[in-house]
């Protein structure tokens, strides 16, 4: 049953406020996140690290990116579903994805990745290219084209080579960025009820870039995230909230160890 976007009720773990920062500790032990209420059920999302999170949805678990020790997700459930936007170490391990893979786990990745896939996950892995779309579980899924747009970052993340993506959850609409800049698919998304953007030079974009883009397209929720590393690229999610404002609801989820600087 689809909802009008504004209609989708969230409920923070660790506090009601528009910006939520989740303790480290709790975030450790139990990858404390934040609920979001649809009519078919709740979806939770879990930040695990950088690039990487877990959403459990009504479809079945999500993970998205999943990179370094396994026993990061020991607590969560098994993935039903694996997204790999493309092939740089902070979203791509295919030991990692070895680990994580059961039986009945479907693998999406972009072609870059899926040539690259060791052969026993290559088998049975479904490919999407920019523009393309599948269906899994009822699951609608858009491949988002991810690429830079500035001039000295293109060699980062060449246009067409790299994907975002668009889940829609019985009418629940997320958008994961992968590394990008706010490319123009991205700037005419609608009716996103929930976004996550990266920020971080010089492989992505500024806290500032990524503002603007959601005053453009207006998530309803959203989450920075891939906010650390680089030369001196680490963006302020707080900063982001700011310039935000009013556009959409900012979630800051406990991505990072708390002595990262």
């Amino acid at each position: 049953m689809t909802q009008t976007r504004r209609s989708f009720l969230v409920t923070a773990a660790a506090s009601a406020g528009a910006v939520t920062v989740l303790p480290y500790a709790a975030h450790a032990a139990a990858h404390t996140g934040n609920t979001f209420e649809t009519e078919s059920g709740q979806i939770t999302v879990h930040p695990i690290s950088h690039a990487s999170f877990v959403m459990e949805t009504p479809a079945g678990t999500i993970y998205t990116d999943p990179v370094g020790d396994a026993e990061q997700y020991a607590d969560l459930p098994a993935p039903d579903l694996i997204l790999i936007t493309h092939e740089h170490g902070d979203h791509y391990n295919a030991e990692t994805l070895s680990a994580l893979m059961g039986e009945e786990t479907h693998l999406i990745t972009n072609p870059a990745v899926a040539d690259m896939l060791p052969e026993d996950l290559a088998e049975g892995a479904e490919t999407l290219a920019n523009g393309d779309s599948t269906t899994w579980n009822e699951v609608e899924i858009d491949a988002i084209p991810a690429h830079n747009l500035t001039e000295d970052r293109m060699n980062y993340h060449p246009p067409g080579r790299d994907n975002g993506y668009v889940l829609s959850i019985d009418g629940f609409r997320t958008y994961i960025s992968g590394d990008t800049e706010p490319v123009e698919e991205m700037l005419a998304l609608e009716n996103i009820d929930l976004a996550f953007l990266c920020m971080n030079l010089p492989y992505t974009q500024t806290a500032q870039q990524a503002a603007e883009a959601v005053q453009q397209f207006q998530p309803t929720y959203v989450y920075p995230y891939h906010y650390r590393g680089g030369d001196g690229g680490t963006q302020d999610p707080e900063e982001f909230a700011e310039l935000v404002g009013d556009a959409s609801e900012v979630r800051i989820g406990d991505w990072y160890e708390p002595d990262v600087i």
